[in-house]
């Protein structure tokens, strides 16, 4: 098919005069990438400069478009050996910069107050044994009021905005007893200054706001760099719609290429890229994304379709009446907010707690002033004390204990190639223990040649192409590509089984040896390509049968090597015939396998494994998979796959490489293990540091370091999610199972299996 970029939409023009863009640049990892690209853009004259960015790979190019077009830079990075895609800013990202630089002004504040309080707190605390006057003494008190005062007012104001919001709302967040102690800990330090006494708490009010500024800071920096990632993910995928042309042939443009009262044909399993009104062919289509309807409804001529719906079984003709920058970029970001902003029961169990307890440190600070106040303390002793608990007790680090996992696990599958959709997905994804591949298009390359092209004539494979054209199994693009295919037939799809089109008055199949009605042809094909994919052609008395020969994925073998070794279960389950699957079987390690089999018989074996007490991963591609898909505890698809598996899945892995899968089971894992070390911590935290304020043998200060340092080992602590060299070494799924208590969290881990199959 033809291909053609439009790439305007993506091109900026300042006052210079010259035109910007800006770039996603793939491979770029150190500072030799940084000179090939700058040096080998700088040989093209029109170019007036180049800047690359190691830190989101991003390249931002200014030159004359008076001579160069945009799409010829690209074509220039390609030749240099750097592939590269046009990414467009948004506001989000520029919302998210303003913060970060705010957050960083605050800090900074915060820093420098607390460095010169320190100093005079330093003074005041050397004084007592060179007995400083009490005139000096409540100077230095003074002179650090006058610092921290603006200090707090300014550095405070992220926390003391979330708290009034919150209170607004009738909520409790966390930031609200971050204020309370706050701003009770510098007022009384003020009364005590203008009492004369020997302590004030400046320095501990500023020394907290500086250590959640840095933590919240960091946070903000890993989501962003996370975001940054996700964001270069979207821009390296392919929006396209095909447009068919008067003459029929069928041109792939970018959705923004498409202008109203064009035609475009969407495929079986294809995503309907534009709104627009049917004008030829009869399908259903699953709408559950635009309207949440899970019921396919019928569309036939003159029906309306909209964008980011579903075609489910028959080839549809759509004129565009509403223009759009691409319904399937806009679930992309969906996916990706959804994996940010994930909620899976660890989370849950997280704010639960952290809601139930902002009231109930509160309610422990005041009985803590009551009875100290009844104990005969006194009331600035009692208040201090009630500082303390308000202080030590303030729940960051349980706040942080999980969202901060998954953010850096978000991330880190990201980097992976991983986009995930769901709000459950890494949990589930943990807690696998079996893993289900297909195999045309899963294991090997979507992309087959055909093994016997010279035996065929060219109006068979034109026959052929035509009706292949219309499908995106991987067997049919073979077939589709060696006839150089440009106009598809109106076909009608059978998942797992072919297409089928009336041509000429005569139908026409393409598919199983069963749909074609050609077992014997089948039979000789199979004995001349014993390894062979055979797919079949059937038009009236005319029956022809293509072998396709596939390339398993690079690195498949060291992915199921690297499962099975780790102790999870590998098998096949594929509709292709045995002696092609055995072949990839035995090249994989022998692993078990089925062949022959038809979608219902998929999920029949993984109900069956289910059964058993597995927790199962199924990753595949095609149409007769999606059922399948639906059915497995947690589900993968490449981003080759059909739409309407796509859609079914619970993550999309991108690339030519099986790796991903691997890494997002170990990511996961990973994932699991450090929330629950973050949410035992917390715990076990509290635990401690409670009693001790509680008690009076602790200062706000020492309760400011402890509760900063707690949520910054937190943090720390989820920052190892970014690796997975370690993950699962050694050990089998068993290794990393959550305790029987734990695993209660996990209430939804097989909800994903409930859902209905097409």
């Amino acid at each position: 098919m033809t291909h053609i970029r439009d790439l305007s939409s993506f091109v900026q023009h300042p006052a210079g005069g010259n035109a910007v863009m800006d770039l996603v640049v793939d491979g770029v990892k150190c500072g030799g990438c940084i000179g090939a690209i700058e040096r080998g853009l700088a040989k093209e004259s029109s170019i007036r400069s180049a800047r690359v960015n190691l830190a989101n790979k991003r390249l931002r190019v200014e030159w004359d478009d008076t001579f160069l077009k945009p799409d010829e830079i690209l074509q220039k990075l390609e030749a240099i050996g750097y592939p590269a895609f046009p990414f467009a800013n948004n506001d989000s990202v520029s919302r998210e910069a303003v913060e970060e630089r705010f957050l960083l002004r605050c800090l900074g504040v915060a820093a420098f107050g607390m460095m010169n309080i320190m100093l005079l707190s330093v003074s005041v605390w050397s004084g007592h044994d060179t007995n400083m006057s009490p005139e000096v003494r409540d100077f230095f008190h003074w002179i650090s009021a006058l610092i921290a005062l603006p200090v707090v007012a300014y550095s405070g104001r992220p926390f003391f905005r979330s708290a009034l919001k919150a209170i607004r709302s009738g909520a409790m967040n966390m930031d609200v007893p971050i204020t309370l102690g706050v701003l009770l800990a510098v007022l009384m330090s003020v009364v005590e200054t203008w009492q004369h006494a020997e302590n004030a708490y400046f320095d501990s009010a500023v020394m907290l706001l500086l250590f959640l500024l840095a933590g919240r800071l960091l946070d903000q920096q890993m989501r962003r760099r996370t975001r940054d990632v996700a964001n270069n993910l979207q821009a390296m995928q392919a929006d396209t719609a095909c447009k068919l042309l008067p003459d029929g042939q069928v041109r792939e443009l970018p959705v923004a290429d498409i202008r109203i009262g064009d035609l475009v044909l969407v495929r079986p399993g294809d995503r309907v890229p534009v709104d627009g009104k049917v004008e030829y062919g009869a399908s259903e289509v699953d709408q559950s994304l635009v309207t949440g309807e899970t019921v396919y409804a019928a569309v036939a001529s003159g029906a309306q379709v909209y964008a980011g719906s579903i075609n489910v079984s028959n080839t549809l003709h759509v004129r565009v009446t509403a223009e759009g920058a691409g319904t399937l970029l806009g679930e992309i970001k969906q996916l990706l907010r959804n994996a940010l902003e994930q909620r899976s029961s660890y989370v849950a169990l997280a704010d639960k707690a952290a809601r139930l307890y902002a009231p109930l440190v509160h309610a422990t600070a005041l009985l803590s002033f009551l009875g100290w106040v009844l104990a005969g303390a006194g009331w600035q002793t009692s208040l201090i004390t009630a500082i303390t608990v308000l202080i030590i007790t303030c729940p960051c680090a349980l706040g942080l204990a999980v969202p901060a996992v998954q953010v850096v696990a978000s991330g880190a599958m990201f980097r992976a190639s991983v986009i995930m959709n769901g709000g459950d997905t890494l949990e589930r994804l943990a807690g696998v223990d079996h893993i289900v591949f297909d195999k045309t298009g899963t294991l090997t390359l979507p992309d087959g040649r055909l093994a016997n092209r010279g035996e065929l004539d060219e109006p068979t494979l034109q026959l052929a192409g035509t009706l292949a054209a219309a499908s995106k199994h991987p067997l049919a693009r073979a077939v589709a590509t060696a006839a150089q295919a440009k106009t598809p037939a109106a076909v009608r799809e059978f998942p797992g089984r072919g297409v089928e089109a009336v041509i000429a008055g005569v139908p026409a199949r393409l598919g199983s040896a069963e749909f074609c009605d050609a077992v014997d042809a089948f039979a000789a094909a199979a004995r001349r390509y014993p390894e062979a994919s055979l797919i079949g052609l059937r038009h009236g008395s005319l029956v022809k049968v293509f072998a396709v020969e596939q390339a398993l994925r690079s690195d498949a073998a060291e992915v199921v090597a690297e499962f099975r070794r780790l102790g999870f279960g590998v098998e096949i389950i594929s509709g292709d015939r045995e002696a092609t699957v055995r072949s990839i079987a035995l090249q994989l390690g022998d692993i078990p396998f089925r062949s022959a089999a038809k979608p219902a018989e998929k999920i029949a074996r993984l109900h069956a494994l289910k059964a058993a007490g597995h927790r199962v991963l199924m990753v595949g591609d095609g149409l007769n998979d999606a059922p399948a898909l639906a059915a497995a505890d947690v589900s993968l698809s490449p981003i080759t796959a059909a739409h309407l598996a796509q859609a079914h899945a619970d993550a999309v892995f991108l690339g030519s490489s099986l790796t991903p899968v691997l890494k997002a089971v170990l990511i996961a894992r990973k994932a699991r293990r450090l929330m629950l070390q973050n949410l035992w911590f917390s715990v076990i935290y509290n635990f401690i540091a409670v009693p001790l304020a509680i008690a009076g043998l602790a200062t706000p200060l020492i309760a400011a370091a402890a509760m900063s340092g707690s949520s910054v080992a937190v943090t720390l602590n989820s920052l190892r999610a970014r690796s997975v060299r370690n993950a699962g070494h050694g050990a089998g799924p068993s290794a990393t199972a959550l305790s029987p208590g734990a695993a209660a969290l996990s209430p939804g881990a097989a909800a994903l299996s409930q859902r209905a199959a097409p």
